[in-house]
């Protein structure tokens, strides 16, 4: 995270409820509410108009706007690749999501932990601190996300053994080797969920001269998506628009075909897996080879991806419970263990 770095001082008390944490991801953000568990998960969208820049929809309703909105709205995904592309905006969201996760109950300046990606630059950690502050926070602080993921699996973070976490977000993929509560070798890739819509939309494109948006492809994913071994007799309509004649277009898929759009994002996700392995030290490679991988994120629902990451690396490879929300649920533990919050969150 940078040489600067510095542990914050903690004013965090047992017990007190006003503590969340927030998984801001490029796709969803969700809020982990100390003492309740997840109170919040929405899509990671704003929608504003386009000539008076007023807001007119956050989370749910923003995102069912996306792809269908006249020429006057817009709406944006203030994220991109797990960092804050428009800080304004994203401070709006962060706002919203506070004061919805706070609904009824006062004026509330909560402290808050954030999960942010791997080796961001300090300018962008302390945006991401800043946005929090700005959007009503008392305290912010950060946490590594393939940290906080390791926690919300339930993995032993601070023991003096490896844990590897292979975190699949919708923007970036974390890997990293976890021991004594830090990161000892770790990559952050930026492809995750939204790459694989994307290399859907271009095998449409390219095979069936299709034009499809991101919310279609992102359906087929998760409906026929297969990293390896797909099914041979489940197909998916997927509806779009005819480039050659300009007309509204169906075409039934395969999920063979989906299997085959997602090989070259699935194939650098390996990569990184394989390169940071080398990077691995002998003794914590032994410890790993023992308890295996951790799959998190949205890309671990992707069917198979367990068992083409374990094929490849001759490696056990185990998906965490509910993987979507392992971030925020990690957060969330970091807050409810004020010694394990003072080990591994950071601060500028």
């Amino acid at each position: 995270m940078g040489k600067k770095e510095r542990k914050p001082t903690f004013t965090f008390r047992i017990g007190l409820s006003k503590d969340i944490g927030i998984d801001l991801g490029t796709a969803n953000t969700l809020v982990f509410l100390k003492g309740k568990g997840i109170v919040l998960k929405e899509p990671s969208v704003v929608a504003i108009h386009a000539h008076t820049g007023d807001i007119l929809a956050v989370g749910n309703e923003a995102k069912a706007m996306i792809g269908k909105t006249p020429s006057n709205i817009t709406a944006i995904r203030p994220l991109k690749d797990g960092v804050i592309a428009d800080f304004n905006i994203t401070k709006i969201m962060l706002k919203y999501f506070i004061s919805k996760t706070f609904k009824g109950m006062g004026i509330v300046r909560p402290r808050v932990l954030i999960g942010v990606p791997l080796g961001i630059t300090q300018v962008e950690s302390r945006a991401v601190i800043e946005a929090a502050q700005q959007a009503g926070a008392k305290e912010a602080f950060i946490i590594e996300e393939p940290v906080a993921a390791a926690i919300g699996a339930g993995m032993n973070v601070h023991e003096p053994t490896g844990n590897m976490i292979v975190d699949i977000g919708g923007g970036t993929t974390e890997v990293a080797i976890i021991s004594l509560g830090g990161v000892v070798v770790g990559k952050s890739l930026r492809i995750g969920g939204d790459e694989m819509n994307q290399a859907i939309i271009r095998y449409m494109k390219r095979t069936y001269n299709l034009e499809i948006g991101d919310r279609t492809a992102e359906q087929a994913k998760i409906h026929i998506g297969y990293a390896t071994d797909p099914n041979p007799t489940v197909t998916y309509t997927i509806k779009g628009r005819n480039l050659a004649t300009g007309l509204p277009n169906s075409i039934d898929i395969t999920a063979k075909e989906i299997s085959e759009a997602l090989v070259e994002p699935i194939n650098r996700i390996i990569e990184a897996i394989r390169s940071t392995l080398e990077k691995t030290p002998p003794e914590i490679a032994a410890d790993i080879m023992e308890t295996g991988m951790m799959l998190a994120g949205g890309g671990a629902l992707l069917k198979n991806i367990d068992k083409i990451i374990s094929k490849t690396t001759n490696m056990p490879v185990l998906i965490a419970d509910d993987p979507l929300t392992c971030v925020a649920r990690g957060t969330g533990k970091a807050l409810e263990k004020i010694n394990l919050l003072k080990k591994i969150a950071i601060s500028y």
